[in-house]
């Protein structure tokens, strides 16, 4: 069931490419509540309007949907949008159900291209279970890309449905733009928002490829990953799959491991069991598989993640593991244009998290130059 509301906006407060934050007075509640809108879908909330939100997540004390969400303006609707192409209908027979156009569908300026595409040439395909890596990724990629007297690459991100629907979401999504790491965002599945829709990982890669002309792909859930400290019951378990949709077209898949230092739960702790069962279990194609060297401070536990990776050395994928070194990452990661965050940790708190998803953009840009 959903927690239903009705209140008034009293404040606007930080926005970013499709999402506003406002404060507002719930009915009977005299404490102001965090909220968010999203003002393709809603149109933009102004001071003193009235609105209905939903609070379920955010009565449960929830991280991840622990907003106030507004769902109307129920005194000042937006227009109808103007007739136009595009029949895909994302967050299908929801209360917010939206029609994009689709990059691959018969509508498409780009259907053409991608009617019969069938392969990806070699791309290099970055493959993480967390939307937090994707800073860190272009972060190794592009200092990677500048010791080697490469222009910047152009990175695509494809972002899967099995976190945050709504690619407007992201706050990392909008800065990356801005400060040009990030060439385009393709949201597939049931995910929306970016700057091209595709139906599924495949054909979002194959855009990613032929439309963007991407020298690198990133493939990740949205942020607001779920986990239910089950051996399957992930939703980073679609990072294997990715994998396999990587082999399936010819591409080359760079598998990103979920590493943390910090994290106080033990099956998180190294190379995250979401990594070894993704990876070992699911992807049943291989992937070169990046083991961060790290040193210093850190180096006991790169042995430990040394030591759990030869595990998926071992799994059935044949996975290649490759050993990247972290030297000038810290450097480039603290130079990135958004703050990092996993799990609440920034890149003081865990490191290790940021050096490994960092070290897997390094191997990519390696991939892509042949070496």
């Amino acid at each position: 069931m959903i927690n239903w509301r009705d209140g008034v906006v009293r404040s606007l407060g930080r926005n970013w490419p499709g999402a506003v934050e406002l404060e507002i007075e719930i009915d009977g509640t005299p404490a102001a509540v965090r909220a968010l809108a999203y003002p393709e879908l809603v149109g933009a909330p102004e001071v003193g309007d009235r609105v209905t939100v939903t609070t379920t997540a955010l009565t449960r004390g929830l991280g991840t949907g622990g907003y106030a969400l507004v769902v109307a303006l129920p005194d000042r609707l937006p227009v109808d949008p103007p007739a136009g192409p595009g029949h895909i209908v994302k967050a299908r027979y929801t209360p917010l159900q939206t029609m994009v156009l689709g990059v691959d569908e018969q509508e498409s300026a780009h259907h053409d291209v991608l009617r019969d595409a069938d392969d990806l040439a070699g791309l290099p395909v970055v493959v993480a279970d967390l939307h937090s890596a994707l800073p860190a990724i272009v972060a190794g990629a592009r200092l990677e890309a500048s010791r080697a007297g490469l222009a910047a690459p152009r990175v695509a991100y494809v972002m899967t449905d099995g976190g945050a629907l709504p690619a407007w979401f992201s706050r990392t999504i909008g800065a990356l733009r801005d400060a040009d790491w990030l060439t385009a965002t393709i949201t597939v599945g049931q995910a929306f928002g970016g700057d091209l829709e595709a139906v599924t990982v495949h054909t979002g890669m194959l855009a990613a490829h032929l439309v963007v002309a991407a020298d690198l792909v990133v493939v990740a859930q949205g942020p607001g990953n779920l986990g239910t400290g089950t051996m399957w019951g992930f939703s980073g378990v679609s990072a294997g799959e990715a994998v396999n949709a990587v082999a399936v077209l010819g591409g080359r898949a760079v598998a990103s491991l979920r590493v943390s230092g910090a994290d106080a739960r033990e099956r998180h702790l190294g190379i995250s069991h979401h990594s070894l069962t993704a990876y070992g279990r699911v992807a049943l194609a291989p992937a070169d598989l990046v083991v961060p060297r790290f040193d210093g401070d850190l180096a006991p536990l790169g042995a430990r993640v040394a030591a759990q990776a030869e595990v998926l050395r071992d799994a059935p994928a044949g996975h290649r593991l490759v050993q990247v070194g972290t030297d000038g990452l810290m450097d480039a990661l603290a130079d990135a244009p958004v703050r990092l965050s996993t799990m609440g940790r920034g890149l003081v708190e865990d490191p290790a998290s940021f050096l490994a998803a960092a070290a897997a953009g390094v191997h990519a840009v390696r991939v892509r130059a042949g070496s």
